[in-house]
């Protein structure tokens, strides 16, 4: 169907226009082609910050997938940058991509509100994990990446709550950190929709967090908790 793509499990998306922002020109290019496999309408391409904020604010796009090391220092800048966005643009969804795990960048990101996510570069090698991702952003979602759900739960303290959890329990917050609706952890995990509601109850319960109204509020309270350990 013209101006629209396919997900990785077959569902129609509507073509939404994204910015590719990486001072890579490979590597940039390697993403537009995934984007554009997927369905997506590719915008514009940006090499560093500044150009990306121009593009930004002259083609109003949906996304703007971006590398967090860029031009000049190629330390942070990506990150300031997406910061720069939420701040002028709120309604822009934002996927942040790095080549390692830096957790005080990703969490302070992470907080500035829905439609955003860090991944790691390694995560994204098909167009249908990487429209899997963005649509997930766009529909008010956020997608973190499994390694550092990974680093938070690795730090214990003395009577720490996730010592009361079991694997199985374990596995299930990680994947609600991560972002994962209900919906598709039920299906990762082969059990109901009802029932994963259920064990995500308990699990709240073992780690006195109140339970939030959404789906978002969730992530975040996972992750807060996570943070303060």
């Amino acid at each position: 169907m013209p101006g629209s793509g396919q997900s990785s499990n077959g569902a129609t998306t509507p073509q939404r226009r994204v910015i590719v922002a990486d001072d890579d020109v490979l590597i940039r290019e390697a993403l537009v082609h995934l984007l554009t496999r997927s369905g997506f309408r590719v915008a514009g391409q940006a090499c560093d910050g500044n150009q990306l904020i121009d593009q930004a604010r002259e083609l109003a796009p949906d996304l703007v997938v971006v590398d967090n090391r860029m031009p000049p220092t190629r330390t942070a800048e990506g990150l300031e940058t997406s910061q720069e966005i939420r701040r002028q643009f709120p309604s822009v969804g934002i996927l942040v991509l790095s080549a390692s795990v830096e957790v005080d960048q990703a969490l302070e990101l992470l907080s500035s509100g829905n439609r955003v996510g860090y991944l790691l570069k390694s995560q994204i090698s098909q167009a249908g994990e990487l429209a899997d991702v963005l649509e997930q952003i766009s529909r008010g979602g956020c997608a973190i990446d499994p390694t550092l759900v990974r680093e938070l739960m690795t730090v214990r303290h003395r009577e720490d709550p996730l010592t009361q959890l079991s694997p199985d329990e374990h596995d299930l917050l990680a994947l609600v950190a991560q972002g994962r609706p209900d919906v598709r952890i039920a299906q990762l995990l082969g059990v109901t929709k009802e029932e994963i509601g259920r064990q995500v109850d308990r699990v709240f319960t073992k780690l006195r967090l109140p339970e939030p109204s959404t789906d978002h509020q969730r992530v975040f309270a996972v992750l807060a908790f996570l943070e303060s350990r």
